[in-house]
């Protein structure tokens, strides 16, 4: 069956703003094409200056989002949802939409995923991309299909970032909505000796599986499908949690059971306005010791009280 494909042009001032607003409209990631800072970031990344005249005759002043839109959701209820809040933002916009089957859908954001730089160590490599300098940086190699977590959103930025600063090495880690498989993956590459990841999504577990393999970590890493944290058990070290705040506040229910008094307890994917929600929902013994916010968007870390 074939996917819809909604793309939603606005100013390249503007686009950020939007990008967290089209967020909202899917579980598994947006593709944005931004050309305004081209050349930094081509240098930054690529350790080059030479850039492909296509790409250098783009559009720097606008700056485009492309939604994909699975056979059994509403494309329209997206579409009004989006406009909706654009205008209340008073953001000029253009959306135009069309259909594409999913190979289409994949080849076609494939084009706007590039190499990038995460935190201090890491640097997310598209498998299908060779135009990279790791400058000493740890390479996530990543095949995320469709499944949510390609490392370029705030939300799991701001997870692979705390992530970074809390594993030491040698941590039992439980990757709650893994998605790609971006997070545990992650953690194994930096030291965790073992992880687990649990989606609701067979494709996102699937997905989870192969990437964990794509980095030779997969005799460390168990991709269950499941309901949140239905199919964990015992405790872990380190808990990974980048799902909406309505999941994390259910989750709330259980996350003690699987946590010891050094677990460390990483929640992110907390639009701004949800956060006060998310925060009221943490059981009275768990305390949030760190928290990340960028463009709107939270990361909280939480242990339990001494």
């Amino acid at each position: 069956m074939n996917w819809t494909e909604i793309v939603v042009t606005v100013p390249a001032s503007d686009i950020e703003t939007a990008g967290n607003i089209a967020q909202m409209t899917v579980p598994y990631g947006i593709y944005i094409e931004d050309y305004s800072t081209l050349e930094e970031e081509v240098l930054e990344i690529a350790n080059i200056d030479l850039i492909d005249e296509e790409l250098l005759q783009k559009d720097r002043s606008h700056g485009k989002i492309h939604i994909y839109i699975s056979p059994e959701q509403n494309p329209s209820e997206a579409v009004s949802y989006i406009k909706e809040r654009l205008e209340a933002q008073n953001i000029r916009y253009e959306i135009d939409m069309g259909s594409c089957d999913v190979e289409s859908c994949l080849e076609s954001w494939k084009k706007y995923f590039a190499p990038i730089n995460v935190g201090e160590k890491i640097l997310i490599r598209p498998v299908w991309r060779d135009d990279y300098d790791a400058k000493g940086r740890i390479v996530l190699n990543l095949e995320p299909g469709l499944a949510f977590g390609t490392g370029t959103h705030e939300t799991t930025r701001l997870c692979l970032e705390a992530l970074e600063k809390h594993i030491k090495g040698g941590e039992k880690m439980l990757d709650v909505g893994c998605g790609s498989g971006i997070l545990s993956v992650a953690g194994l590459l930096l030291g965790a000796k073992s992880a687990v990841g649990i989606d609701i999504d067979e494709m996102a577990v699937k997905a989870s599986k192969e990437n964990a393999e794509l980095n030779n970590v997969q005799n460390r890493y168990t991709g269950t499908r499941g309901n949140l944290a239905d199919k964990a058990d015992g405790k872990y070290d380190i808990i990974t949690a980048n799902i909406v705040a309505d999941a994390i506040i259910t989750l709330s229910v259980d996350i003690e059971k699987l946590m010891d008094e050094n677990t460390v307890y990483i929640m992110s994917g907390i639009i701004d306005v949800r956060l006060d929600d998310v925060l009221s929902s943490l059981p009275e013994s768990i305390s949030v010791v760190e928290q990340y916010e960028e463009k709107g968007w939270y990361c909280l870390v939480a242990k339990k009280q001494a």
